[in-house]
């Protein structure tokens, strides 16, 4: 909370429910399916000494992001690790089409490495200095996603262990 205090300090509740809001998550639902927009229920909180709302949001939503973190894994996986181009990556991941001009490439890649070396994406992940540009900072991150997959997944190929694996790094 803005303020600092617990939701609880002995004193009773500082915080009460506020309601409900809905949010997209974009995504595959698991790394076979189709991508598509999910519609989530989020619950909001007040608190009740300096009127802060809060959001509880599921563990997959990325904050300020459209897509699900396992879609941005899955997405960044294969690109740096499996090697394809950014339009298949974007029909593999988005259920958003693009006609025209603007239909090539998918900027959103480019610009979540960005965030991952400005630790505002997967911030738990440690990745240290990576020399090479924004793919190569994509492929440790997917890396270091694969090593957080659960052991069932290990077999399965590195863009679906990164998916699995951005369920268990905030």
């Amino acid at each position: 909370m803005a303020c600092g205090r617990g939701a609880y300090e002995g004193g009773g509740l500082g915080l009460h429910g506020h309601g409900l809001v809905e949010r997209q998550q974009r995504g595959p639902p698991s790394p076979d399916e189709a991508p598509r927009c999910e519609v989530v229920r989020c619950r909001r909180y007040r608190c009740k000494r300096c009127g802060a709302v809060m959001r509880v949001v599921p563990p997959s939503a990325c904050p300020r992001k459209h897509f699900s973190g396992e879609a941005i894994a899955f997405a960044l996986a294969l690109w740096a690790l499996c090697g394809l181009g950014a339009d298949e990556v974007r029909r593999r991941t988005s259920d958003w089409t693009r006609r025209g001009a603007a239909a090539r490439g998918w900027r959103s890649l480019t610009r979540w490495a960005r965030q991952l070396g400005a630790r505002e994406l997967f911030g738990a992940l440690c990745l240290g200095a990576v020399a090479g540009g924004a793919r190569a900072l994509a492929a440790r991150a997917a890396q270091a996603l694969c090593a957080h997959a659960p052991l069932a997944w290990r077999g399965a190929p590195l863009a679906h262990q990164a998916f699995a694996g951005a369920r268990h790094v905030s």
